[in-house]
């Protein structure tokens, strides 16, 4: 088996493709690693198992919310990622390149809607109602005091 080194191969990559940063595709490749080894745990088995695309974009979200929190959506529209075909992309360009494998059924289109990345990565963060107004009675018995 032919040993590379990642970064190489990503500094070739990236020659090839500038449309995402270097740390893009470490995203990637971590949100995989999340995504494989829960999947794992989940149905206790021993090793990891191939993802579909949309599972891989369900673990990434995940990976994305736990990691990053409400700086997700930030970080990721930084590193170009906009979208789930975004992460498709990126998917690809390393599948092309010999970093990660996929079967004869994976398509860049099992990207294509994975999730709305507003609902993903903006809603669970906005305030969940508003707040309480105090009643007038109370503030007024306060102030008479």
């Amino acid at each position: 088996m032919q040993q590379f080194d990642y970064d190489e191969v990503l500094d070739l990559i990236l020659a090839k493709d500038d449309r995402y940063p270097r740390e893009a595709y470490h995203f990637v490749r971590e949100g995989l690693d999340y995504t494989q080894h829960s999947m794992a745990k989940m149905s206790g088995a021993k090793e990891p198992r191939h993802v579909s695309g949309q599972e891989l974009t369900d673990g990434m979200r995940q990976f994305a919310l736990e990691t990053y929190g409400p700086m997700a959506r930030m970080l990721l529209n930084e590193w170009g990622i906009h979208s789930t075909t975004d992460l498709g992309e990126i998917v690809f360009n390393l599948v092309e390149n010999n970093l990660l494998a996929k079967t004869d059924k994976d398509t860049l289109e099992d990207f294509a809607g994975g999730f709305d990345f507003d609902e993903a990565f903006t809603v669970p963060y906005l305030p969940s109602a508003k707040p309480e107004k105090k009643s007038t009675k109370s503030s007024r018995a306060k102030r008479s005091k």
